[in-house]
């Protein structure tokens, strides 16, 4: 004879990280028209920490999608601004690099082609 089993009615793991995903989707899809609004092509946008007459700084490269600077500096200034507001926990005393498409804000480590051999500074890592 079959038991009754108990019903799961809370939210799996599964519909959590649906739901997450489709947070994620939708802030992506936000920040990317925001920064189209603030520089039309915008693909990548850079940020490097500098320091400027003794004053920390930070210097904002917007780039498209051939990987050609665009965006004058207010167009810099407020996508800085807009990134800075979405992703509040970012370090950026630290280079970052924020993929449009993907919706990913990561350090932006230099590397040399691995055909080289040469490993990332120590400092980078």
């Amino acid at each position: 004879m079959n038991t009754p089993q108990p019903i799961r009615t809370g939210p799996s793991a599964f519909t959590a990280g649906a739901r997450a995903g489709r947070r994620h989707l939708a802030r992506t899809a936000v920040i990317g028209r925001q920064l189209d609004q603030i520089a039309p092509g915008t693909a990548e946008v850079r940020t490097v920490p500098v320091t400027l007459d003794g004053e920390p700084r930070t210097w904002v490269v917007l780039l498209n999608d051939l990987v050609q600077p665009i965006g004058g500096p207010d167009a810099r200034t407020a996508a800085l601004g807009l990134l800075s507001r979405a992703f509040p926990g970012a370090d950026w005393s630290s280079p970052q690099t924020y993929n449009v498409r993907t919706g990913h804000l990561a350090p932006d480590v230099p590397t040399a082609p691995a055909v080289l051999g040469i490993d990332a500074p120590e400092a980078a890592r």
